[in-house]
Parts: structure tokens; sequence; C-alpha cells
């Protein structure tokens, strides 16, 4: 799958790989959630990105968060239209045998963490009322601007989420869970606040499909439909033998 990225004139293609049954890619767009067709321009681009697993056996977790963090922060998305959303630092570990660094394999090459990650939110703050917050633009007033998603209705945004789930659920640091419903009423909230253009929604967790139930978003790949509707308009009766 390909997710288009604009920032400062330039278009960047991010290549996205589906990666076994875990991992789900649900694209939003404003239009798809109404009976009007969407004109509005594109704006800006903002990334969600949240770790939902504390403790360190779940140290892939948060490598898998800030493998998206350094991705879409080199592909162009600055900080400041990213919200990082880690329940745990696993740099800080007393475990890690590499202090304030975090790796993506065995080879230790590529330090995720680096020398400039800007973490909105951090260990216990990463909730489920914090992440809907985040979505709905419902805060109370002295939470600053750096824990907010400043989006419009021009914004395309990525959602990301990992950690431990189940049928029709995500958990939040062992201690709570985020329901398909909630989701659902986040997005529906997106929707009537005009807070996105376009949201590409991607779970990684044990059936992360589940999540989508009550969301009411596409049902089929995009390469699958086209091709669908290019074989649909041929007719073999007609065709030359």
């Amino acid at each position: 799958m390909w997710f288009k990225i604009y920032s400062n004139n330039m278009v960047v293609w991010l290549v996205l790989l589906l990666l076994g049954s875990s991992l789900l890619f649900s694209s939003i767009d404003s239009a798809s959630l109404s009976s009007s067709t969407d004109t509005t321009m594109h704006t800006n681009n903002w990334a969600v990105l949240v770790c939902t697993s504390r403790f360190w056996f779940n140290y892939r977790h948060m490598a898998n968060t800030l493998s998206l963090y350094r991705t879409v922060k080199r592909l162009g998305i600055p900080d400041e239209r990213i919200i990082l959303m880690l329940a745990d630092d696993m740099a800080c570990n007393p475990r890690n045998k590499y202090p304030a660094q975090v790796f993506n394999n065995e080879n230790h090459r590529l330090n995720l963490y680096g020398d400039n990650v800007e973490v909105d939110y951090r260990g216990y703050e990463v909730t489920v009322e914090n992440f809907m917050r985040v979505l709905t633009g419902r805060h109370e007033a002295a939470v600053p601007r750096s824990k907010r998603l400043l989006s419009d209705e021009g914004s395309h945004i990525l959602l990301y989420m990992t950690g431990h789930g189940g049928d029709e659920f995500l958990k939040f640091q062992d201690s709570e869970e985020l329901q398909s419903h909630d989701l659902a009423d986040a997005v529906k909230q997106m929707k009537e606040k005009r807070r996105f253009k376009e949201l590409l929604i991607m779970v990684d967790t044990c059936q992360a499909a589940t999540l989508f139930n009550q969301v009411g978003v596409s049902v089929v790949d995009r390469f699958t439909f086209y091709t669908l509707a290019f074989f649909e308009r041929l007719n073999i009766m007609t065709m030359p033998h």
C-alpha cells in the first residue's frame, strides 16, 4: 500500500508493507462519511503515533512506534505536527544494555531513539481518555499546544497504534481498553468538527481488523477495488477470440 505525503511542495511516497495478519490499514476520507462531495483543498499533514504498552517485554511496541516516528519525520512532517504517545521509556529502562538507545533489529545499527525525539505524552499520560481528547480536540484549557492535534478540514492525518489487542479492543497500559465503539465515536466527532480531509489508520496488534467493526470504513483494498471494476466492464461474450 502507498501513502502519499505532501510537504513543502514536495511529494514523497512512503511505502507501507502489509506484513502478516496483525497489521491493518484503513483509509477514511471525509467525503466517505457524508453524502456530499469533498472539494476541500489539502492544507497540511499530521501524525498521531501511539504505543500503548508498558514493561520491558513490550520493547517491540515502542520500537514499532519510533520506527514510524523516524519515517514520517524524515519524510517531511515536523515535530510540531506529530503527536507521539509512549506508554513506557525503554531507552532508559535499567534492563537496556544500550542506554538512551532503541533499535529496530539485532545488528544495532539504527538507533530509533536518536538525539531529537519529542515525546508529547509519556508514561501514565498515555490513557484512553487522553487519546480520545487528542483525536477530538476536547482538551482542558491548561493543555499546551504541543499536546494538541491542531488539524483542520484540509488535513491529512496518519493515526498509528500498536500494543496488545483482542476482539474489538486495544489495551492501554494493561489497565484499560480502547473499544471499537470508542474509535468509531472519535472518528465521527472528528468528521463533525471538520478535523481532517483524509485519515489513514494503521493498527499493529492482534485482531486489529475488529477495531473497525463499528467505524464503517472501506471493506476492500484500493487495488482490488479497481481490479474488480476493470473486469466488471469486460463482457466475455463480445471479446474477440
